[in-house]
């Protein structure tokens, strides 16, 4: 007999992000790690093997909720404190953009630390879609996936592009062999058949992509109720896991870098569209189309759809164009965009050749803590948004 989750019994604030709170002894005098490691963490939330490695000795856990990180309750809340730390640490002008961007990650670091972080009342289903490749979907899909795990939610990534690199960055199987969303989409399986663990992360699972994705465009053609085929088999899979007592926090699907079946079969099972947009001119010349679509799709297909959230990434804040192309889409899309943005940054590019997402190859890096302040914000607006739709 399925069991009924009781709302009562399920935390609405998740347990904190990826660093600890309180002073590490091996810390520095602002409270984040000493070091930093490439290492993952063990399956079973265990040490880590480097001796080097911050633990989580001043993150303490939760009864009903094991394997999640959480912050401790022995020490009061210093969010006053480490917001007035943060803004005393010195500026910096454009002159200097180095020392610009070590400020400014010095701030993340003390304001993020411990930081709770609210959960959706229900699931939060997103699409990451923008038809120009090479924008930073799939970056954005497990990195953002990544951080809100992190920070104790329960997160499902769909692979939808064939190329299947959210797989890999997320180290999940997904040779020919491997049961995947093809299953799902063609063969009608259903989504927890294909689902996999990530090895590094508890709370996050992926439903990988192999190459025969590929053929699923022209497959799906001829088959009944086309597009709403994986937006079945998502309500199927979320209304599962709820009757389990394990409720999904967020689904998020990350789509191929075009306007296809695939794509619009992510639209469908979709509430809300998330946009990464590079800050360079062609990524702006894109966005009037991709809008028109999701205009499309709201009008025959969802009309629950809508875009929710725009984040700019490879921001580069040494050149002018960057900060134009920012400028350009906050003026148009004011309610949408993050102020996070992602930087360029080497320590993103590395971690998928390592099987893993930024938040676990190098926590420290600005990459990371960037991914981790958007998370934090799209969280927070979640809320938001959820208390303002029940007081109206």
């Amino acid at each position: 007999m399925p069991i009924t989750l009781d709302a009562s019994d399920r935390p609405s604030v998740a347990h904190g992000l990826g660093f600890p709170s309180g002073r590490p002894a091996d810390g520095s005098d602002l409270g984040w790690p000493g070091t930093v490691s490439r290492e993952t963490l063990a399956e079973d939330g265990a040490d880590r093997a480097s001796s080097d490695l911050p633990t989580t000795t001043d993150v303490g856990t939760d009864a009903e909720h094991p394997d999640h990180p959480t912050t401790t309750d022995e020490s009061p809340d210093d969010s006053e404190e480490r917001a007035a730390i943060a803004a005393s640490i010195p500026g910096a002008d454009w002159n200097t953009p180095l020392a610009q961007a070590v400020a400014e990650d010095a701030r993340k670091r003390i304001t993020l630390s411990g930081r709770s972080v609210p959960r959706p009342e229900r699931t939060r289903v997103l699409t990451v879609a923008n038809q120009k490749g090479g924008v930073g979907k799939t970056t954005t899909t497990v990195n953002i996936a990544a951080a809100l795990a992190q920070a104790g939610s329960t997160v499902l990534v769909i692979d939808l592009d064939p190329q299947g690199n959210a797989s890999t960055a997320l180290g999940i199987d997904h040779h020919s062999e491997v049961p995947s969303v093809y299953d799902v989409l063609v063969d009608g399986h259903d989504l927890a058949e294909v689902v996999q663990p990530c090895p590094d992360l508890p709370g996050l699972v992926c439903a990988p992509a192999t190459i025969d994705l590929a053929g699923a465009e022209i497959e799906l053609v001829s088959l009944v109720a086309r597009e709403t085929r994986l937006q079945k088999a998502v309500a199927a899979y979320v209304e599962q896991r709820t009757a389990t007592g394990e409720q999904l926090d967020y689904v998020i699907v990350d789509c191929p870098p075009s306007l296809g079946l695939l794509t619009v079969n992510a639209f469908v099972a979709a509430t809300e569209v998330f946009i990464p947009i590079q800050c360079e001119y062609y990524a702006l010349e894109g966005l009037s189309q991709l809008l028109k679509n999701i205009e499309l799709i709201r009008s025959h297909l969802n009309p629950a759809l809508h875009v929710s959230t725009i984040l700019l990434t490879m921001y580069d804040g040494r050149t002018r164009l960057s900060a134009q192309v920012a400028d350009e889409v906050r003026e148009h899309f004011s309610a949408q965009t993050l102020r996070a943005t992602v930087p360029r940054s080497v320590r993103i590019s590395e971690a998928p050749s390592h099987g893993q997402t930024v938040m676990t190859y190098d926590p420290n890096s600005s990459g990371a803590l960037s991914y981790l302040e958007a998370a934090v914000e799209l969280a927070e607006r979640g809320a938001a948004r959820a208390t303002t739709e029940e007081s109206a």
